[in-house]
């Protein structure tokens, strides 16, 4: 089982951003951010570890920043479609968030801080995967970051059998 912990910081658009740091900087107590766990138990398709790149959209489908990556070899990047597509303009979105890659039929959890004002606004988890010589997914999973979601297992398509989040 691969877990992890990390910090995750939302990229907006630059006047949102600007709003939101300028307020995080002069009232921290304002800053208030929620505890994501998720876990995403892959299926037994037979082929080696997949690469998964676990991500944030908002409503409009914008990435919105990088949760983890599992997979170390960046050549690998761009079979996981859609956060590679999506991500390409964030230079951080390797800080920090990659590990190896996940067995079939293993699990992988990462526990991540995401601004509170995130949940039940519209925003997406997704999750895209590959695996060695066998079909890339894009967006393998997708799931609104909602308060009634947590804790509901979501089917993915083709590599996870269940991705699940907790909030707290």
């Amino acid at each position: 089982m691969n877990k992890t912990r990390r910090s995750f910081t939302m990229n907006k658009t630059p006047a949102l951003t600007a709003l939101v740091a300028a307020c995080a900087l002069a009232f921290p107590a304002l800053a208030q951010s929620r505890e994501v766990s998720l876990t995403a138990q892959l299926k037994n398709y037979g082929g080696d570890g997949a690469y998964l790149a676990v991500y944030v959209t908002d409503a409009k489908g914008a990435y919105a920043g990088t949760l983890w990556v599992a997979g170390g070899k960046a050549k690998y990047y761009r079979h996981l479609a859609d956060w590679n597509r999506l991500s390409a303009g964030d230079a951080n979105r390797l800080a920090g968030v990659t590990g190896a890659s996940v067995g079939a039929g293993r699990t992988l959890k990462v526990t991540a801080d995401l601004a509170a004002a995130l949940v039940d606004a519209g925003y997406e988890i997704r999750v895209d995967a590959a695996a060695e010589d066998m079909r890339d997914s894009p967006s393998e999973i997708r799931v609104p970051l909602t308060s009634a979601g947590a804790g509901k297992p979501a089917a993915g398509r083709q590599y996870i059998q269940s991705l699940t989040y907790q909030l707290r």
